[in-house]
């Protein structure tokens, strides 16, 4: 991998990691597009380091928040009851599906689940399902003419639950397409959670997961195509583009539908499929790195 690819990919993700679009889907075709090597699920789990520095940052005083109160209330009973302190446990407990899985399924997610007809497959399917859940809110938020307008939740409705569905939902975007932030905000929508409220605790559970994920691949980083100067650099453009993304993701969810993400993946994903069955992409396109 020379530096111009790098620079791109670290563009990608920093630009596709918080949208509900899939950034390890939108890496890996960037690279088959291209013609480039696949960068693999290493340097994927790597440069989200960056994006999730960049999450960090922009929730600092929450995360601060959190972590004190949680730390705190290890050895004052009385503190166990406030709302950050048990945003602390929750954080750990929707973090379990994706640590056990990630285990458990990664020969596949470094080999079959790259594969570009299943990911094709999950933007359309994701997409769907993103399209149903954005509806379902919108519905709750406006009412109708024989229909009062309905609250949802928010962070403070949050219990163990929910939690672990919310975990179970990151858990399957170890599969390339299906978009880590999309999975879960469609089912924080669909458990009745408000926009905002999915958003922002999809992008704190990715915390834990996207930073043992990307320490815990560490270790194959600059093996076979992709140097180590290369994947740092492609990590520093992630931080810095991912930042811009979130400001403006957090912004938008305020007032506006999902819609245009999923219309963008119901016809990335039929695009694909038809490229690939015009013979202009192999299905493993690009997964020759070594």
């Amino acid at each position: 991998m020379n530096w111009f690819e790098s620079f791109v990919l670290g563009l990608v993700q920093g630009l596709t990691e918080f949208l509900p679009i899939s950034s390890s889907a939108h890496l890996r075709l960037t690279a088959a597009f291209a013609g480039w090597q696949d960068p693999g699920a290493a340097f994927t789990a790597i440069t989200q380091i960056g994006t999730e520095a960049a999450v960090i940052i922009y929730f600092r005083k929450d995360i601060g928040r959190i972590i004190s109160m949680w730390a705190r209330s290890l050895f004052d009973r009385a503190l166990r009851h406030d709302h950050d302190a048990q945003m602390g446990w929750l954080v750990i407990v929707g973090s379990l599906p994706i640590g056990v899985l990630g285990i458990t399924l990664k020969d596949a997610v470094e080999g079959p689940f790259r594969d570009l007809r299943l990911i094709a497959t999950t933007l359309i399917v994701m997409g769907v399902v993103l399209g149903i859940a954005d509806r379902l809110a919108a519905r709750d938020e406006k009412g109708g003419r024989h229909r009062a307008a309905k609250q949802r939740k928010t962070l403070t409705d949050l219990d163990v639950k929910d939690g672990l569905l919310y975990g179970v939902c990151q858990a399957m975007a170890l599969i390339p397409g299906v978009s880590r932030s999309g999975a879960t905000i469609s089912g924080g929508l669909f458990m009745g959670y408000t926009r905002e409220s999915a958003a922002r605790y999809s992008f704190l559970l990715a915390i834990p997961a996207v930073l043992a994920s990307g320490v815990y691949e560490l270790k194959d980083a600059g093996q076979g195509h992709v140097a180590w100067g290369p994947t740092v650099f492609a990590t520093i453009v992630a931080f810095v583009v991912g930042y811009a993304v979130i400001a403006w993701f957090m912004r938008f969810i305020s007032n506006k539908s999902f819609m245009p993400f999923v219309i963008y993946r119901i016809l990335l994903g039929i695009a694909l499929f038809a490229l690939v069955a015009a013979g202009v992409l192999a299905p493993h396109a690009g997964e020759t790195a070594g």
